[in-house]
């Protein structure tokens, strides 16, 4: 993208053009004819602009044109019949227009050579062609979203389809025929067939589909029957949705051999009888949903094995019974939960409070009795809880003050009773509390929310009153009239006014006297008048740095913060500590706080090294603590923190390989921000290296140590076994005491040899690889003697693109693929093979590494506008 603008101009003198791209721009008007007179061209992509008009019947006139993408525009009329007649053409996207018309009947025998069609997205009428059961090469077939109707041929014959997208069209299925035939082709991975006008039974065979198939999409349509058993022969799904059907009967059992499920959903259906316990055997389910049917029994307790759920609607059915324990004894991953509108009896169990990142808890109209438990208070990350309309009893619960991202609580129509607690009154994100027909009673508080009366609602609590006149609440016996205080404020004003200048004009006498040029700190300046003087308190140890002055943060302070080391709190835990995330009572902003463990061996050396880096440093792209704590806990044990800004993004270990930590593959990053987090890496590394004296060798870089900001800027972060080159440095014994991760651990250090900034870049060339090939360093394929380095090198350069990580290349738009291989890619393989190198003299310095980064990134900035 390069934010072009304005329309193509004439192209008739272009003679040896063969690549045409211009995807992701503005540009506008018609597609000019003479585009067609282009003979040379092989590929044309003007997608994602704002294109109108007619497609030109002279793009059909290119001899050997094979790749043309007009997708994402807004053309209009008819496709020309002349463009269903080229031989070459291999790729053919017009998806997302607003073409009219129908696809011939001879596509399949006029485009022998067709790869992908995908003309999703239009208005497109008339029959699917039965000739595309000719198109022997065909891969991807896409025409969802138009308005194609009766029945859909036979694609049994075409050996290497991959995907058949027919969702939201018209079509109907007599026989069902179609969908035995594709049980021929082996390589079928996605079958998309949802918003049809599918009737019947699913035929038993369909379930012999090919095992790589990962998504079966059958949603709106009108399939009744039941599930068939043959279900769990596709072991490889992923993704399967049959909601807003009729299909009645039980859930199989042999749904739980689908292992590989991350998304279940077969809501608004007839399903009966009790959900089967064989679905906690999908370890790697995120999303199940079964609500709006009419299932009965338990809800099993095995769905607590599914650690990595994300998502469970279980609403609108007939549960009841007790809620098992077991069901949230796993990990705090949960984004929402629904059991509202069952007959669930019993009380709320506790281990529901670890649901630390809940955004929605609905568990409404049900029978839950007794009251609600005070661990809800450890869902730090919650934003919305529901409890309306149930019979919970009791008082609200003080731990509520942990619920720091809280926008929405209803905990109306219940039998809660006591006082409304002060705790509300600190809870800044809170946009809605609803009260109302409760037993509450006694005084509201006054302040946070409860001075804006659109977002508190208190009615039918008979018992509640107020100091204020902010809330449609009789006046509390005793509140006290201001009025009555006025004489008296306008005498004892002055005289404490006067007493300030005078203390004021005192101080600044004394401090000029001594040549004070800093400003003191606060607590100095009250410790000068005896009768300001407080109890001492243990505080946080701090320093200044560049006449800073860190925040003062108590052992007390951090145990609320993190709600007692809740491990709902936990980010990440070591050896040498843990790493919680938190927000402090008089900061609105989260933080991560690192908290060491003082009993490991080397655990003091990481604080003080990681101290002596906040002092020492100060760069956009390192990790600094906003400040730290070092006192004495409650049982007097020595106890160190320190205190960071919370990266929203994470690391970019998750990033990199987020299927080993969501199962979620579309959290990927383009080429585009990997090229700026490799540069942001460097500009680290050539700061610690080259601008500090003496320089700093960070001895662990790895993706896991760097963390993303908001706007994805990397920061370089856990200097534990950072060494500063002093000239007397000592020359490690051992590579514990080098410290750092096998496989970005230079070489050099396995043959006793001192440690250099030469092994921090062997660590960033392994880094880059890794960025670009989606592949650790320990992977389980690099074996007798196979590396990272030596894996890339021998595909290095023909051969790259075999290599990179899948991802990356799908997220690009692949029109531009030579230009973006030869300009950025290979560039940046090279230099990731130049800094692991294995000599240390063979690598580079970060100097000329951030150099050559910068340019890279500078370049590719420039090409995307």
């Amino acid at each position: 993208m390069n934010s072009l603008a304005g329309v193509i101009p004439p192209l008739g003198k272009v003679t040896a053009l063969k690549y045409l791209c211009v995807t992701e721009n503005f540009l506008s008007g018609s597609i000019p004819p003479s585009i067609g007179n282009v003979s040379s061209l092989h590929s044309i992509f003007l997608g994602q602009n704002k294109f109108t008009g007619l497609i030109p019947e002279s793009l059909s006139h290119i001899p050997k044109l094979m790749e043309l993408d007009l997708s994402v525009n807004s053309l209009s009329g008819h496709v020309p019949l002349s463009l269903y007649s080229m031989p070459s053409l291999k790729y053919l996207n017009l998806g997302s227009n607003g073409l009219v018309g129908q696809i011939p009947s001879y596509i399949g025998h006029s485009l022998p050579n067709l790869q992908f069609l995908i003309v999703q997205s239009n208005i497109l009428a008339g029959l699917i062609p039965t000739s595309l059961g000719n198109a022997s090469n065909l891969q991807v077939l896409d025409l969802s979203n138009n308005s194609m109707h009766g029945p859909i041929p036979s694609l049994g014959s075409l050996s290497n389809l991959r995907q058949v997208l027919l969702g939201m069209n018209q079509l109907e299925a007599h026989d069902w025929a179609f969908l035995s035939s594709l049980t021929n082709c082996t390589q079928l991975t996605k079958l998309s067939l949802e918003g049809n006008m599918l009737k019947g039974s699913i035929p038993r065979s369909a379930f012999n589909l090919s095992t790589s198939l990962k998504l079966l999409a059958l949603g709106s349509n009108q399939i009744s029957g039941t599930i068939p058993v043959g279900i769990r022969n596709l072991v490889n799904l992923t993704f399967l949705s049959m909601e807003n059907n009729l299909i009645s009967g039980s859930i199989p059992p042999t749904i739980g051999n689908l292992h590989k499920l991350f998304i279940l959903n077969l809501s608004k259906n007839k399903l009966s009888g009790q959900i089967p316990s064989s679905i906690g055997n999908i370890t790697q389910l995120g999303e199940l949903s079964l609500d709006d049917n009419l299932l009965n029994g338990n809800i099993p307790s095995s769905l607590g094995l599914c650690l990595e759920l994300l998502q469970l609607n279980l609403s609108f059915n007939s549960l009841y019974g007790f809620l098992s324990e077991e069901l949230f004894a796993g990990p705090p991953h949960f984004l929402g939960v629904d059991l509202s509108h069952n007959n669930l009896t019993g009380v709320i169990p506790e281990d529901i409070g670890q649901l630390g990142n809940v955004v929605l808890l609905n568990v409404s109209n049900n029978l839950f009795y007794g009251g609600i438990p005070g661990v809800l208070g450890g869902c730090f990350a919650l934003s919305s809880l529901r409890m309306e309309g149930n019979k919970l009893q009791g008082q609200i619960p003080a731990s509520f003050h942990a619920l720091l991202s809280i926008q929405y609580i209803n905990l109306s129509r219940n039998d809660l009773s006591g006082n409304v607690p002060k705790l509300f009154e600190n809870l800044a994100m809170l946009e809605k509390l609803d009260l109302s027909y409760n037993n509450f009673e006694g005084p509201i508080p006054t302040g946070g929310c409860f001075q804006n009366s659109t977002v508190v609602f208190l009615d039918g609590n008979k018992g509640l009153c107020s100091r204020s006149s902010t809330l449609a609440l009789p006046l509390c016996d005793g509140t006290p009239d201001i009025n009555h205080h006025v004489p008296l404020l306008l005498i004892v004003i002055p005289w404490v006014t006067i007493a300030s200048l005078l203390l004021l004009i005192w101080f600044v006498i004394t401090l000029w006297k001594k040549r004070v040029f800093e400003f003191p700190q606060w607590d100095n300046i009250l410790s000068m008048f005896p009768f300001f003087a407080h109890p001492k308190r243990r505080e946080v140890q701090t320093f200044p740095r560049n006449k800073e002055t860190l925040k003062k943060v108590s052992y007390g302070d951090i145990l609320k913060a993190t709600n007692c080391f809740s491990s709902v709190h936990t980010i990440s835990s070591t050896r040498s500590g843990s790493v919680y995330v938190g927000r402090f009572k008089y900061d609105k902003s989260l933080v991560a706080i690192k908290v060491f463990n003082l009993n490991e061996p080397g655990a003091y050396e990481s604080y003080f090294i990681e101290c002596e880096v906040l002092r020492s440093t100060r760069h956009r792209n390192l990790m600094r603590p906003v400040t730290l704590c070092s006192t004495l806990d409650t049982d007097n044990h020595e106890f160190k923190a320190l205190i960071f800004k919370f990266m929203v993004n994470g690391s970019l270990e998750r990033w990199l390989h987020c299927e080993y930590y969501s199962a979620m593959p579309e959290r990927v990053l383009s080429l585009g921000q990997r090229i700026c987090i490799a540069a942001d890496v460097a500009s680290a590394l050539d700061y610690v290296h080259n601008q500090l004296t003496p320089p700093l060798v960070h001895c662990d870089l790895k993706p896991s140590n760097i963390l993303l900001d908001h706007d994805m800027t990397a920061r370089l972060g856990d200097f534990g076994s950072a060494k500063f080159l002093f000239p007397d440095l000592i020359v490690p014994k051992s590579l514990i005491e080098v410290g750092g991760t096998i496989g970005y651990m230079a070489p050099e250090y396995g043959m006793g040899c001192e440690i250099s900034t030469g092994g921090d870049v062997y660590s960033f060339g392994v880094l880059l690889l890794e960025m670009l090939l989606g592949k650790q360093p320990t992977d389980e394929m690099f074996v007798d003697g196979l590396s990272l380095h030596k894996f890339a090198n021998s595909m290095f350069p023909d051969r790259v693109a075999e290599i990179l990580d899948p991802h990356m290349v799908h997220e690009e738009h692949q029109l531009c693929a030579e230009v973006r291989m030869h300009s950025y890619i290979i560039p940046l393989v090279a230099l990731g093979l130049s800094c692991s190198m294995e000599s240390p003299k063979d690598r580079p310095g970060m100097q000329d590494v951030c150099a050559k980064l910068c340019a890279i990134k500078e370049a590719y900035l420039e090409s995307r506008g």
